[in-house]
C-alpha cells in the first residue's frame, strides 16, 4: 500500500488524545475542529467537526493494523468488509476548506445563520428582542442585526456574536 488518508475511530471524547498519540509517532494527522458558541463559560469553545474520528496519512503496510487498534484512545480503524477505508485527498482538501470557512466566519453559529434569518438576542441591553440577521462584521466575532421596532421599523444594531441565537 502507499501513503493514503485513513480514518481512525476514537473512544468517546478521546479524539484529542488519539491525535496526540499519532503525532508522537510522527504520523501526519488531520483533526478538524470548529469554534462554537457556548452557554456555559466553562464549556469547551472548540469541538471536533467529526466527533469520534481522526484522519491520518500513513502507509498501513509499514504501520501495521494492530499498532493502530491498540493505540491509547483508539477504537480501531474504519474498515469496510475487512478492508481499511481510504479517504481521497480531494475530500480531505474540501473538509479543510470548509472548516477554515466556518472558523473564519466566526464558528458554528454562523454556519447555521443565513442573511434574513430570525434570531433572538439573549443577553445585553436588547435581551429578549427578536431581530433579523443582516451580516457578519469583520473583527472579533461581531454581527449586525436589524432590530424590529414599533410600526415594523428595523434599526441596524451591531452586537457581539455571542449575544444572539437562531430562533427555534
Amino acid at each position: 500500500m502507499a501513503v493514503e488518508w485513513y480514518v481512525l475511530h476514537s473512544k468517546p471524547h478521546k479524539e484529542e488524545l488519539l491525535a496526540e498519540q499519532l503525532e508522537i509517532r510522527r504520523i501526519e494527522t488531520f483533526y478538524p475542529r470548529i469554534r462554537v458558541q457556548v452557554v456555559n463559560p466553562r464549556a469547551r469553545k472548540v469541538r471536533p467537526y467529526f466527533p469520534g474520528y481522526v484522519f491520518m496519512h500513513v502507509d498501513l503496510d509499514k504501520m501495521g493494523l494492530s499498532a493502530l487498534h491498540y493505540m491509547p484512545g483508539s477504537a480501531g480503524l474504519i474498515m469496510f468488509g475487512g478492508t481499511p477505508a481510504n479517504v481521497p485527498d480531494g475530500l480531505i482538501h474540501a473538509i479543510r476548506q470548509r472548516v477554515d470557512e466556518i472558523n473564519g466566519a466566526g464558528g458554528e453559529l454562523f454556519d447555521a445563520l443565513k442573511i434574513g434569518a430570525t434570531v433572538v438576542i439573549h443577553s445585553g441591553p436588547f435581551a429578549g428582542y427578536e431581530a433579523i440577521f443582516d451580516a457578519r462584521l469583520p473583527g472579533l466575532e461581531r454581527v449586525r442585526v436589524l432590530l424590529k421596532l414599533l410600526r415594523n421599523r428595523q434599526m441596524p444594531v451591531d452586537l457581539p456574536a455571542g449575544q444572539i441565537r437562531p430562533k427555534k
